[in-house]
């Protein structure tokens, strides 16, 4: 869906933000851009949509250069989310969200009801919020008027840059959450910008760890964690990337025992992230959680201890294969 073919921007004092970037984003994907401030990662993500026009090299989306394309048109049909959220202050929340729709031809009734729908998607009432405005909301409630903007005219393409650093811990982690359910339901194509870890881990597909202006390793979170291609991504990882390893390992049935008698009441699901299984398991006395079957709701078997020990020793030989 989106393709770099060796990508540079150079500007007129010789700085280069970025140098030969080369790497795609399939359909349907979220691809996370991690990196320290001033790493070229932003600089990226907005040569999709023309904000910054690369000096060499060649940035299509679906097959098309852009460089081709309208800007101003390019742009309507790619949804853009940023920390500070970009609303119109003289403009309600359902205004905000139907802005898109309308500039490019929706009739103004069929907009609004637009954007009652995916207000109600972001998990904001239309009813309740909907007449108002931006500085009557919270940080995460503007946060998630911004994604219903960026969505409105139902973009195939999603650039997300710091889109939850705004916002305090508790709610960046609950709008992540609500994210990750969105995206399962629009499956839309998405590069997201952070310099968090741990967001980018929990978020991506895959993730596009920066050096200077270049890509270090592009690969899945877990590849990312248990196998660092170079010293710098070691580094950029940390000594705790076992912990942050937890976070993109399922459970699976391997790693589970038979669920002899009454099985425990404490449980998770069957493919739950073993950070998750972890938290759980330190709470219970009884050193054991019981895992379902998500699709039928059935006790599958049991994880202890051992078991978590078992599922990383699997990660770890996956990435030695």
């Amino acid at each position: 869906m989106i393709r770099f073919e060796h990508v540079t921007k150079r500007y007129p004092d010789g700085t280069t933000a970025v140098e030969d970037l080369s790497f795609e984003v399939a359909e349907g994907e979220l691809v996370t851009l991690v990196g320290p401030s001033g790493c070229g990662k932003t600089t990226t993500m907005k040569m999709v949509n023309r904000l910054i026009e690369p000096t060499e090299g060649r940035v299509l989306l679906d097959g098309r250069d852009i460089a081709e394309a309208d800007p101003v048109e390019l742009r309507r049909h790619i949804g853009y989310v940023i920390q500070q959220v970009g609303l119109f202050p003289h403009k309600t929340v359902l205004e905000n969200t139907a802005t898109v729709p309308q500039l490019i031809g929706t009739p103004k009734a069929r907009a609004r009801a637009r954007a009652a729908e995916l207000l109600e998607l972001v998990g904001l009432d239309p009813a309740v919020h909907g007449d108002r405005y931006p500085r009557q909301l919270s940080g995460g409630q503007r946060q998630r008027v911004g994604v219903a903007r960026a969505l409105a005219a139902d973009p195939p393409v999603l650039l997300m840059d710091e889109p939850f650093g705004a916002v305090d811990p508790v709610v960046r982690e609950r709008l992540q959450n609500e994210f990750l359910a969105l995206q399962q339901s629009v499956r839309k194509t998405i590069l997201l910008v952070t310099h968090d870890l741990e967001e980018a881990v929990r978020l991506g597909d895959r993730i596009a760890v920066y050096g200077s202006g270049t890509i270090e390793q592009f690969a899945t979170p877990a590849e990312v964690l248990g196998a660092p291609a170079t010293p710098y991504v070691a580094s950029f990882v940390g000594a705790d990337r076992g912990l942050k390893r937890l976070a993109v390992t399922p459970v699976e049935p391997a790693d589970l025992e038979p669920a002899d008698g009454a099985a425990p009441a404490a449980s998770v699901e069957l493919g739950a992230s073993l950070r998750q299984a972890l938290a759980l398991l330190l709470q219970e006395d009884a050193g054991r959680i019981a895992v379902t079957d998500p699709a039928t709701g059935a006790v599958a078997g049991v994880l202890t201890p051992q078991g978590v020990h078992r599922a990383l020793r699997r990660a770890h030989r996956r990435d030695d294969a």
